[in-house]
């Protein structure tokens, strides 16, 4: 089954997996703030942006670039590493 659906865009899984992520990441405010700061989001920009595909690239790409949170954000949501990566590039195709 291809990751892409009929219209072109990212099968569903891979946004609801990236707001999964973004719902842990927010869950620690050393983590979130670091978040914000990375992607030059502030807390009423990341609401509002929070359906956007290039905001849930923001979050997938964040984790991917820091192992220890890839890690713990994969164990957290019950999924592999991998599929984090997967869901990146998914929304990214």
């Amino acid at each position: 089954m291809s990751a892409i659906g009929p219209s072109g865009e990212p099968r569903p899984e891979a946004a609801v997996l990236s707001l999964a992520a973004l719902g842990w990441l927010l869950q620690d405010a050393d983590r979130a703030d670091r978040f914000l700061s990375l992607t030059g989001l502030d807390p009423d920009s990341l609401r509002a942006a929070v359906g956007e595909v290039a905001t849930q690239v923001a979050v997938l790409e964040f984790l991917s670039n820091h192992e220890p949170d890839l890690m713990r954000a994969s164990e957290a949501l019950a999924v592999t590493p991998e599929e984090l990566i997967a869901a990146l590039k998914e929304l990214k195709a």
